[in-house]
């Protein structure tokens, strides 16, 4: 009679004495590193996780550097710096030139008084900035940092491509309701991503800083995108007709919704304009308010503009940490003969 050597087989969760564990199945999901103070990585695993990403850790900004030069490997870097410190501005230049070597994403999210020198150091193209940002804006930027875009250039199926937008809507929904389910538990060391009051809503204490010097041709003057018009010369158009504009186009708000209309990118064109015939540099906080929009928002029109070559950035020669903002020639030249054009049509 043959003995019978089966086993039995071990409960779920239990090992036989001496047995070795299984491995772990490989986890091919994108990393993400936080940097943060006063967070915690027990917290975070669930943001990580509805993103898609696989959380390598947190830590404080004071072991950053560090961290950061031994990781061997990281495909995103979530980087919270709402308030200046000393630290600050030689991480940002770190987590940046990383970012280019490495072609790793970067999310900077900052404050309203971190917005400058961070956006003073953004070098990457794969680096999004964003500033007090609410939970749909957050979970919109880890999502478009783990998302594999398609290349420049590439043709798509236009199903294929709504699909793929559709399911990209359904990421975003879905993190921003786990950061929102998150933020609710009592005891968390969590950053609030409640939006507040719009940037625009705040008073200006800084409109802009006088030019150093003439800031290219004078507006009025005739140029060679003039010529090539036919134009005898580029109509004249003085600071207050822009900023009248400007101000017609907030009066709208008080008789029409204003989220219907928000127009970020003519709004900060014109204040640029205003700015460029006042003869003063306009910093990114105070473009972010003529957008009239949440500043995140702001922050990517801006970067689309100067990515269209629209507007130009312009290093603060007695500060490294302050970008400004200014209109690139044609596009002052465009904007001049739109008023003219438009003024013209009015006196008819």
């Amino acid at each position: 009679m043959m003995e019978d050597f089966s086993y039995a087989q071990p409960q779920r969760g239990q090992l036989q004495p001496g047995a070795i564990p299984p491995l772990a199945a490989r986890d091919d999901r994108a990393s993400l590193l936080v940097v943060a103070d006063r967070m915690e990585a027990a917290d975070l695993e669930p943001v990580a996780g509805a993103a898609g990403f696989r959380l390598l850790g947190v830590t404080p900004l004071a072991d950053a550097p560090i961290r950061l030069d031994l990781q061997a490997q990281c495909d995103t870097i979530l980087f919270f710096c709402p308030t200046m410190t000393p630290l600050l501005e030689r991480l940002l230049v770190q987590v940046e030139t990383q970012a280019i070597q490495n072609g790793m994403a970067v999310i900077m999210v900052a404050g309203w008084e971190t917005v400058e020198l961070a956006f003073a150091c953004q070098r990457s193209p794969h680096s999004q900035l964003l500033c007090d940002p609410d939970r749909t804006e957050l979970a919109a930027a880890l999502v478009a940092a783990g998302e594999h875009r398609p290349a420049a250039g590439q043709v798509h199926e236009a199903d294929r491509e709504g699909a793929r937008l559709q399911r990209l809507s359904e990421e975003v929904g879905r993190l921003a309701r786990t950061l929102d389910a998150l933020t609710e538990r009592t005891g968390m060391a969590m950053p609030s991503f409640d939006l507040g009051p719009r940037i625009s809503d705040r008073p200006s204490d800084y409109i802009g800083m006088p030019a150093l010097a003439t800031i290219g041709t004078a507006i009025g003057a005739p140029t060679s995108a003039a010529t090539a018009m036919g134009d005898k010369a580029a109509p004249a158009i003085t600071a207050t007709q822009v900023r009248d504009l400007l101000r017609a186009r907030r009066i709208r708000s008080d008789f029409l919704p204003g989220d219907l209309f928000a127009d970020p990118a003519w709004d900060m064109m014109l204040d640029l304009l205003a700015a460029r015939l006042e003869h003063e540099r306009v910093s990114v906080s105070s473009l972010c308010i003529a957008a009239a929009v949440p500043p995140t928002t702001a922050l990517r029109w801006i970067r689309t503009l100067t990515d269209k070559g629209l507007v130009e950035r312009q290093a603060d020669p007695h500060d490294g940490r302050r970008v400004f903002i200014a209109l690139a020639q044609e596009a002052t030249d465009a904007l001049t003969h739109w008023f003219g054009a438009s003024r013209r049509l009015l006196a008819t």
